[in-house]
């Protein structure tokens, strides 16, 4: 097994087990964890030996994520729970807030829980995105329109995960709601003064960046009364409100560079330079392979001489991996039922 430092990209494998060439790109130095998509699951047996073969490759084990909201974005389904969309427990939330809290909790719990089994170490999870009713590519991903709602049912999300020692990751900061532009296909403009954005959807992570939430990321939005650049490749967005602000001290990953909203920036191994330079601690870029090793090659190169901000990557970066708990079955089934009442929650229609 190769000793490496920790490095600042994470990328995706091809299938349901490594392949040569996803070992050598995993093997590579500027490599810095996994993200899974459908395509690399086929059942939870399966699942867990590609985890295991992912963590050894390398010591200090490379870290595995995976977009398992719950909802349209949920991208292990056989044999896992069908989380509801997060609209519901917001729909609940307007007739019982309580019993809403605890159903979000209890999801997070048993999304934790199941990752956790199978040796994923977290979710990107929760969206903090405020639901203005007309992202559709945001839509019932949202808890709900009011930040209240968002705060608090996030902030229930965030326990049920940390319970199960997996660390959130919220996203899509400053908030994505407002825009109707999907990024993975369009350039997305948010026109909102900066008052706007702080009185609305910038609340929920003022109210919880200085809490639970282990990490953050930003959204492919460009806001174009305060920076041309998407937030992911803004200094504005990532070091004057989510650092100093805000006061976050946690792990701050990009959207995927692949994404269309993203080639504002240039090709990928530019992308790569603008987000980390803006203060991301860790590029995504995923279902472009060729993208992936150049910016494996370009930022291995560029981090010969490491600068402060990498450093600061470096300490952060450990955060992310999955803390080793005690399954807790008796829990686990508990939250199971808790979230059988809310998977039948009349939610309304994507806007």
């Amino acid at each position: 097994m190769k000793q490496l430092p920790p490095g600042r990209i994470m990328v995706d494998v091809d299938g349901v087990e490594l392949s040569e060439r996803d070992r050598r790109r995993l093997e590579h130095p500027a490599c810095a964890g996994v993200i899974l998509f459908s395509r690399n699951y086929e059942s939870p047996a399966q699942l867990r030996t590609l985890c295991e073969q992912i963590k050894a490759v390398r010591e200090p084990a490379l870290v595995i994520g995976v977009d398992q909201e719950g909802g349209r974005v949920q991208r292990f389904r056989d044999d896992f729970t069908t989380i509801p969309p997060m609209r519901a427990f917001g729909s609940l939330w307007d007739r019982d807030k309580q019993q809403a809290a605890v159903a979000a909790h209890d999801a997070a719990y048993v999304i934790g829980t199941e990752l956790a089994a199978c040796g994923i170490d977290f979710s990107f999870a929760p969206v903090l995105d405020l639901d203005h009713g007309c992202s559709e590519v945001i839509g019932d991903r949202a808890f709900h329109a009011s930040a209240e709602a968002v705060i608090e049912l996030a902030s229930a999300f965030i326990q049920g995960l940390d319970e199960c020692g997996m660390t959130a990751v919220g996203k899509h900061f400053p908030g994505h709601g407002s825009v109707i532009a999907d990024t993975h296909h369009e350039t997305a403009v948010d026109h909102r003064m900066l008052v706007e954005i702080e009185r609305e959807d910038l609340q929920p992570f003022v109210a919880l960046c200085r809490g639970a939430l282990g990490a953050v990321m930003p959204a492919h939005v460009v806001y174009d009364k305060l920076d041309a650049r998407p937030a992911s490749f803004s200094t504005f967005w990532l070091q004057d409100i989510l650092r100093k602000r805000l006061g976050f001290n946690g792990a701050v990953l990009s959207d995927d560079l692949s994404m269309h909203a993203a080639s504002i920036e240039g090709d990928a191994p530019t992308r790569a330079k603008a987000a980390l330079a803006a203060g991301c601690d860790i590029a995504l870029v995923c279902n472009a392979p060729d993208d992936a090793d150049a910016v494996l090659q370009f930022v291995a190169s560029a981090a010969a001489a490491p600068d402060p901000a990498y450093n600061l990557a470096l300490q952060r970066r450990p955060r992310m991996a999955r803390r080793n708990e005690a399954d807790q079955n008796q829990r686990y089934h508990r939250a199971l039922e808790q979230l059988a009442n809310v998977a039948s929650e009349a939610y309304r229609p994507i806007a």
